[in-house]
C-alpha cells in the first residue's frame, strides 16, 4: 500500500467518526453529556498531567439552561409537539385514481 492511499484512508476514517460522534450527540443528548462527565472526572483527578487536567475541564458538559436545545427532558418540552386537533373539525379521505 502506498502512504497515499494509507493517507487517505485515515483521512476519510476520521471524517465518518466525525460525523458518526456529531450525530450521536445530536440524537442522545443525556447519554452522552453522562459520558463527557465521567471522562471529566477521570482525567480532571490531581495525579495526572496539567494536560490531562485541563481535558477534563473542557469535557465538563454544559449545565441544562431549561431552553429548548438543551435536552434535559425535565419540562416535558422537548421533541415534536403533535398538531393541534379541533374538536368536530374532521376531514374526510379523497381517494383518486392514478392517471395512466
Amino acid at each position: 500500500m502506498s502512504t497515499g492511499l494509507v493517507i487517505q484512508y485515515m483521512v476519510v476514517g476520521l471524517v465518518v467518526l466525525a460525523s458518526a460522534l456529531y450525530a450521536f450527540r445530536k440524537l442522545a443528548p443525556l447519554l452522552t453529556n453522562r459520558w463527557l462527565a465521567a471522562a471529566s472526572i477521570r482525567f480532571s483527578q490531581p495525579h495526572h498531567a496539567a494536560w490531562l487536567r485541563a481535558l477534563g475541564y473542557r469535557l465538563q458538559p454544559k449545565q441544562a439552561t431549561g431552553s429548548c436545545s438543551d435536552g434535559c427532558s425535565t419540562c416535558g418540552a422537548c421533541g415534536p409537539k403533535p398538531p393541534a386537533a379541533a374538536k368536530g373539525d374532521t376531514i374526510p379521505l379523497e381517494f383518486r385514481p392514478h392517471k395512466r
